[in-house]
């Protein structure tokens, strides 16, 4: 893929960025390295390679979701500013 100052102008105005000259010419370079990179990454043989999220073996550990005792409507609310009929009260927001 061809980068040149036409492209980068292009994805700059997409992203909302303002870029002078120089950094344009810089950008430029920068974006055919980097897919330089990816294209070589590409002709790599990864069949026999499993799809991973992170390149160490972590696992969450998590504990069992065990059914308990829940607070009531009046513990829950009982520091809230604001009530109404039992519930936190919010300002209304629609205008």
């Amino acid at each position: 893929m061809i980068i040149d100052k036409k492209t980068v102008e292009y994805v700059a105005n997409l992203a909302r960025i303002e870029l002078s000259e120089d950094e344009l010419k810089t950008m430029s370079f920068e974006l055919k390295d980097i897919l330089g990179f990816i294209g070589k990454l590409n002709e790599l043989k990864t069949d026999d390679v499993p799809p991973t999220s992170h390149i160490l073996p972590i696992n969450n550990v998590l504990r069992k979701d065990l059914p308990g005792q829940s607070l009531s409507c009046e513990e829950a609310t009982a520091n809230a500013p604001s009530k109404e009929n039992g519930f936190f009260g919010v300002p209304k927001v629609i205008e």
